[in-house]
């Protein structure tokens, strides 16, 4: 689903070329839903209730960091726990506008037991290809929800290739990250929601806004709702857009710094946005670039900190992908204005990998 000239020099081992966006064209709605700025109507969309999460103001943390205009977008609230349903559930209306009823794709984890539980409301047939590696319940809840799962032995990028190889060769509709369009136009639903709910309490648009960053497909769709919101006059500039990377998958925060990709294997606790060559990089990259971004990378210790003293202070228990976010607030708050407008972008459930949290209370 890539631009055929744009593949044609795709090289392996490194982000895709020619990944595509949605454009959305006439006059813009006098107020805005989520609905209102997306490209299938309202009518194919299961019935499922994905999206419309909270926007937490966490007292403790605006008190003992100082900063009163700190929020958090609690994601977590997803149906199967994850962003991911955002992407989902738009593919999934596109699928069954067009009379679609297979889906195929990769995932660490998250993406997997998304398109699971919204293609379960929508009646698809859904066929995942995931590590081995992947957190036990995340494919529990695949399998719950009824798709058909293959454990592949090798990373999320040759998951990716084999669910691509899969769809060429047996038809049906790829739901991989960045290959469709359709992920990152889903995903900037949460962009929206933040605007609508903050304009909700008198705030303006954040000033910063923290995003865990893995392919990049997440940022590319937030980067994509504030552009089209500042395209159709709803607001008037961009807030600043950090990526936050763990240490051991940090090709987008490198590349940012050096001005191109070097791809390494990549080596994270954070097992959601754990990738080698980051599928959406290129596009990433250039949104970054061309809007003032910053990258930050965090460690592994950093993330567990960070989910421990997110889940103690506030009683939201985020996955270590999830709570990087929080990790990469903390190292760079000290450059911030006090008075700024912060959001934490909180990505998935906690209980997708207990494992992984287990590690930090084990050393307390």
């Amino acid at each position: 689903m890539c631009c055929p000239q744009c593949s044609a020099k795709q090289k392996p081992n490194e982000p895709l070329h020619g990944v595509l966006e949605v454009l959305l064209e006439g006059s813009p709605p006098e107020i805005f839903s989520a609905f209102d700025l997306l490209p299938v109507e309202r009518q194919f969309f299961p019935k499922i209730p994905v999206g419309n999460t909270p926007l937490w103001e966490p007292e403790n943390l605006r008190r003992r960091l100082q900063f009163l205009n700190l929020f958090i977008k609690d994601d977590t609230a997803n149906p199967t726990g994850s962003l991911k349903d955002r992407a989902s559930f738009l593919v999934a209306a596109f699928a069954r506008k067009h009379g679609i009823k297979d889906v195929a794709l990769a995932s660490t984890g998250n993406a997997a037991s998304s398109m699971a539980g919204v293609g379960a409301a929508a009646g698809l047939n859904v066929l995942i290809f995931i590590p081995k590696t992947a957190p036990r319940a995340k494919r529990v809840q695949s399998l719950q929800y009824g798709a058909k799962v293959i454990l592949v032995d090798g990373t999320y990028d040759k998951a990716f290739d084999l669910s691509l190889e899969y769809s060429r060769t047996h038809g049906g509709f790829n739901r991989n990250t960045a290959f469709n369009p359709l992920t990152i136009e889903g995903k900037k639903t949460v962009g929206l929601e933040i605007v609508q709910q903050l304009g909700l309490i008198g705030k303006e648009c954040p000033d910063n806004i923290f995003i865990p960053t893995g392919d990049g497909v997440i940022l590319s769709g937030v980067y994509k709702a504030f552009l089209d919101l500042k395209k159709f006059h709803f607001i008037e500039r961009i807030p600043t857009i950090f990526a936050v990377q763990a240490e051991g998958s940090s090709a987008i925060a490198r590349a940012l710094t050096d001005g191109s990709f070097d791809i390494h294997p990549s080596h994270t606790i954070a097992d959601s946005i754990s990738v080698d060559a980051p599928r959406n990089g290129f596009l990433a990259l250039k949104q970054l670039q061309t809007n003032g971004g910053k990258g930050v990378q965090v460690s592994d210790d950093e993330i567990l900190e960070a989910q421990k003293e997110l889940s103690s202070s506030t009683g939201l228990f985020a996955e270590p992908a999830a709570a990087a976010a929080f990790a990469g607030f903390l190292s760079v708050k000290d450059s911030l204005d006090k008075q700024s407008i912060n959001v934490l972008l909180i990505t998935g459930n906690g209980l997708k990998d207990i494992e992984s949290a287990q590690k930090k209370l084990e050393d307390l």
